[in-house]
């Protein structure tokens, strides 16, 4: 598989493993934010310059990054044939039934699959530059406020840093168990869309049952060592901003307000 792997830590020494996991998250919100505002071919120019650029202070490939989405070509072609003949019925091409073809439609289906793939691109950088510890612990400065209302916010961060890390591992399994069938003799490379949804099931059942099998194990193994939820609040320092960490939010920002105004 590769260093490749959708939500895998790559080791580094870069600019983006220096910054505080906080900041990395604080800035990929202003960049979601972005992402979710951009609809113009100008937007989306920049977002790529800023997704090259960081991919290479990351010291992570920007073709590594493009194989691992590539996976999900299937998924990219759904969402786009659901915008192109599902989202408007005016001044359509060709109607038939609920099927309408439509400019609005392609367009639609663009831009949604254009923010999904810049979607996945930041996040894999966030992803990528960042330990478990260090989502953890972001993820529960950004949710301390919540704390007022009652919230666990250690046990909040945990279980979605948790939920985070079995990405890779589930995408090793489901990789596997393909291999597998294809040595069986499965066939995965069906004419039309709906031979490949089907020959997916035996691939996609297996993969959630593993998920259920690997969660009841990691509870097993944590309260084999002694976790409890009245030890989950960790105790934090004082947090130190550095330069890194306001220049990082200040680009991101600018990169936020640049697609308010495009």
């Amino acid at each position: 598989m590769g260093n490749d792997i959708m939500g895998q830590y790559i080791a580094g020494d870069s600019v983006f493993h220096k910054m505080r996991g906080s900041t990395k998250l604080i800035c990929f919100f202003l960049i979601l934010t972005a992402v979710i505002l951009t609809d113009s071919a100008a937007g989306f120019f920049l977002l790529f310059m800023t997704a090259a650029g960081s991919a290479i202070l990351a010291g992570i490939g920007l073709r590594n990054i493009g194989k691992s989405i590539a996976r999900l070509k299937l998924f990219f072609i759904t969402i786009f044939l659901m915008n192109l003949f599902f989202f408007s019925s005016e001044q359509a091409w060709w109607s038939f039934w609920i099927f309408h073809l439509s400019p609005a439609g392609l367009e639609q289906g663009t831009v949604v699959v254009m923010r999904v793939v810049f979607l996945l691109l930041f996040s894999r950088i966030l992803i990528g530059t960042t330990t478990p510890a260090e989502l953890t612990g972001g993820l529960e400065i950004l949710l301390s406020p919540l704390g007022v209302f009652g919230i666990s916010t250690g046990e909040t961060a945990m279980i979605l840093s948790v939920a985070v890390q079995f990405i890779p591992i589930l995408s090793k399994e489901a990789d596997q168990i393909r291999k597998a069938q294809i040595a069986r003799g499965a066939e995965f490379e069906g004419r039309h869309f709906w031979e490949r949804a089907k020959s997916a099931l035996p691939v996609v059942i297996p993969v959630f049952l593993a998920a259920f099998r690997r969660a009841d194990e990691l509870a097993l193994a944590m309260e084999a060592r002694g976790y409890r939820k009245e030890k989950a609040q960790r105790k934090r320092g004082r947090i130190s901003i550095h330069l890194c960490d306001v220049q990082a939010i200040v680009l991101s920002g600018a990169v936020c307000m640049s697609q308010i105004l495009l």
